[in-house]
């Protein structure tokens, strides 16, 4: 291949290659054909879409610290509802076994008003 570019170089005009690996010819090669207009109007779209997305990005950050606040102060307050709703169910669970003991006491005093 060496051998066939270097006894072509001068035919195709690649002299000013002759450091460069096939790659890099074709490269060049190729940039020659590309429009340097359209190349400009390229890289204008991608540092806006660039910058669109460090704005998002950001507000995706903001948001993220946000919703830990947030968080945060909702697991405070289910942690408060929980402990008040055990300490509810001890109440009723007190209140029911009152009860009950109340109501043995009742049927062993006036049997006849608990039949049937």
């Amino acid at each position: 291949m060496e051998n066939y570019l270097s006894m072509h170089e001068s035919e195709l005009g690649f002299e000013c290659f002759s450091n460069f690996t096939p790659a890099e010819v074709f490269v060049q090669g190729l940039a020659g054909f590309t429009n340097q207009h359209d190349i400009d109007h390229i890289i204008r779209a991608q540092k806006q879409m660039l910058q669109r997305f460090e704005k998002t990005n950001e507000m995706l950050v903001n948001c993220n610290t946000l919703s830990q606040v947030h968080l945060q102060k909702a697991n405070v307050e289910f942690k408060k509802h929980a402990q008040l709703l055990n300490e509810v169910k001890k109440d009723l669970e007190n209140i029911f076994k009152r009860i009950k003991i109340m109501k043995a006491k009742a049927a062993s005093q006036y049997p006849h008003q608990f039949e049937g």
